[in-house]
């Protein structure tokens, strides 16, 4: 991480409570909080779908004001069973939000997220709109058919190297469908098998997130690598669980009234601009940043310097 994204974000922050809620008779989902347990609430909705959340989440928030909540959604991260994907929707995870916002006798609050992250907060927001004060959105996808080929196939106009690397994990007749062949490795239960094929699987998206590429020297942990696997793939398979939904139109009818920022990285090759572009059309309101030099990850210089600016922007809302 460059010097100038440390000068920007806020200091590194410990939680001072966490715990797991039960949300269904399978999942109990992993949330935290930090910061200003009295100061106005946001919830951090991370990307994937899998992914889960990392401390580096935290620092956007200012501690001395904000009340920081971060949870990972269902089968993610240290929310468990690890990479369930039965009774795991989209309208599953708005209502934990929402059970998580009750839990904790939260009224309103400000609500965070990118990439998936960003379809979610606005499936939430256009569901319980009354509980949102304001949107941070980045990276902007809406599972819609043309984003899901571009990531699965189109990408290969940018990046024929990456994804040849994927394909090529592959046997040749299943080249075709990537995303199918690597549902039959990734749910398979052999471990020699389902871990390094959600290894790779992983490996191609963290390859384009960026628009210059630092490979992660994190050790791999294979069991985390499979549940996000595993949860992405389920996701996509079924277009996100919004696939029959106009999210633009929800958004531009309920959301009319909602303060939004959208920060959109200009060479994103993981959710192309257009979408953060039809999403402003459609919420005209919203301040809309395209980051010049920026790609798809929220820790991009100038795309890290906005969402610090619209968190501190909102500050005055409560």
């Amino acid at each position: 991480m460059s010097a100038k994204i440390q000068s920007d974000l806020y200091p590194e922050i410990q939680p001072f409570h966490s715990d797991w809620l039960q949300v269904d008779p399978i999942h109990r989902v992993y949330f935290e909080q930090c910061g200003n347990p009295d100061g106005p609430a946001v919830i951090f909705l991370h990307g994937g779908p899998g992914s889960g959340c990392n401390p580096t989440q935290r620092r956007f928030f200012d501690p001395k004001h904000y009340h920081v909540i971060l949870f990972d959604q269902r089968g993610c991260g240290r929310s468990t069973p690890e990479g369930e994907v039965i009774n795991n929707t989209t309208d599953d995870l708005v209502a934990d939000i929402e059970q998580i916002r009750k839990h904790l006798n939260i009224k309103r609050w400000h609500v965070f997220g990118g990439s998936w992250g960003s379809t979610l907060a606005l499936s939430y927001a256009c569901t319980h709109p009354s509980a949102v004060i304001s949107l941070v959105l980045r990276g902007i996808f809406l599972s819609r058919p043309f984003e899901l080929n571009w990531f699965l196939g189109q990408i290969n106009l940018f990046f024929p190297d990456q994804w040849q690397t994927l394909c090529h994990y592959l046997p040749e007749a299943e080249r075709e469908s990537p995303l199918h062949a690597f549902e039959r490795l990734v749910f398979s239960e052999d471990p020699n098998i389902n871990i390094p094929a959600a290894i790779h699987w992983n490996a191609y998206e963290s390859s384009i997130m960026s628009l210059v590429n630092n490979p992660s020297s994190n050790p791999v942990n294979g069991k985390v690598e499979l549940a996000r696997a595993r949860v992405q793939i389920h996701y996509i398979l079924h277009q996100c669980f919004v696939g029959q939904r106009d999210l633009l139109q929800e958004a531009s009818e309920k959301l009319a009234n909602t303060p939004t920022t959208i920060v959109q990285g200009r060479y994103d090759m993981v959710c192309p601009p257009q979408t953060a572009w039809e999403l402003h059309q459609a919420m005209p309101h919203a301040q809309f940043v395209m980051v010049p030099d920026a790609g798809h990850s929220a820790m991009e210089t100038g795309t890290c310097n906005a969402l610090v600016a619209a968190t501190n922007r909102y500050k005055h809302l409560e």
